[in-house]
């Protein structure tokens, strides 16, 4: 169960972003409130799954969902540039988050 709040959690900070994105500086009314909302579900659910997971993998993981999916929802819906080096650098932080959790297990 803390592995799927976690998960929410870093669904809902890819929603805190990209609503930032769309806020323009918190000039625009609803992508700012969608900003807070999504970024209070995501600190909300971490705060969850810390209850159980340790602190280092569940942020690693946290911050790599985030990350991640922020850049590919950019290369999908805002037309961000797509090309094997940012591939390259997302596969990395998916193999860092995985060998942090890995590690954390030993």
């Amino acid at each position: 169960m803390a592995w799927l709040l976690l998960l929410f959690a870093g669904l809902a900070e890819i929603g805190s972003v990209i609503s930032l994105k769309r806020a323009e500086g918190f000039k625009k009314f609803l992508p700012t409130v969608a900003c807070l909302v999504f970024g209070s579900f995501s600190f909300y659910f971490l705060s969850l799954s810390l209850k159980i997971l340790p602190i280092g993998p569940a942020y690693a993981i946290w911050t790599g969902i985030g990350s991640v999916g922020s850049v590919l929802v950019g290369m999908a819906y805002f037309n961000e540039p797509r090309n094997s080096k940012r591939i390259f650098f997302i596969v990395c932080i998916v193999i860092g988050a995985v060998g942090v959790k890995i590690t954390s297990e030993s």
